[in-house]
């Protein structure tokens, strides 16, 4: 039997914030969490950013302007929730197939 959380280490969202927008949002987002699901910037390069939480656990953050939006993946073994959570707080944009 398949892992039913194995489709969810990796989660993607198009947003129309800039990818800049979307770094500090997903910092502060972390960073206000209480106890074990917070995180806090460990590593940033110019599109993406690592956090570590609780127990040395990674949150990985990548964010690419394209045509119409800003592509944002997330990756993390055990703050998917989390990143759901962050997802469905940034302003959707359209899909990058009816962009075209």
């Amino acid at each position: 039997m398949a892992h039913n959380q194995s489709s969810r280490t990796l989660q993607q969202q198009r947003t129309l914030l800039t990818p800049d927008e979307v770094l500090a949002a997903a910092r502060a987002f972390f960073a206000q969490k209480q106890g074990i699901y917070a995180a806090f910037l460990e590593k940033q390069g110019p599109n993406w950013m690592s956090l570590r939480g609780q127990g040395g656990e990674e949150i990985v953050v990548a964010a690419h302007a394209e045509v119409g939006g800003t592509a944002v993946t997330a990756s993390s073994y055990l703050f998917d929730a989390q990143i759901a959570q962050f997802f469905s707080m940034l302003p959707p944009a359209t899909p990058a197939a009816e962009v075209a």
